[in-house]
């Protein structure tokens, strides 16, 4: 039987996990770039939104998957709810708990849909 893992264990685990899943899939997914994209992400000011591709250009990532792999796998801690798909829409299964956090912050959707022409975060 396996002794339970500590938090840190568990963390250090996962972080391996997602190193070795993008480990020759031309995704050069490495530590330095997943906490750029955890601090592109840290950074979203509240009352604000980005999209997965804003995210992941700051960061300087290949593609804006990568993002949302750091963000399911990683993000916990981080305000993930500010980062939404290009058409300003959430994931579906995280819809309602992403919208309220939004309102909120006064970030306002028109159904399910965030108007990002207004509440777009323009980094300088």
């Amino acid at each position: 039987m396996r002794a339970p893992r500590t938090r840190d264990q568990a963390y250090r685990v996962r972080r391996l996990r997602t190193r070795v899943r993008s480990f020759g899939t031309g995704d050069d997914m490495n530590e330095e770039l997943h906490e750029r994209i955890r601090a592109v992400v840290a950074s979203v000011p509240e009352g604000t939104v980005a999209t997965y591709g804003d995210v992941a250009a700051l960061a300087g990532a290949s593609t804006p998957r990568l993002v949302g792999r750091v963000l399911a796998e990683d993000g916990h801690d981080l305000p993930w709810h500010r980062v939404l798909r290009a058409d300003g829409t959430p994931a579906p299964h995280l819809a309602r708990e992403q919208l309220a956090r939004l309102r909120a912050e006064g970030v306002l959707a028109d159904g399910q849909r965030v108007d990002l022409r207004r509440f777009r975060w323009r980094p300088l």
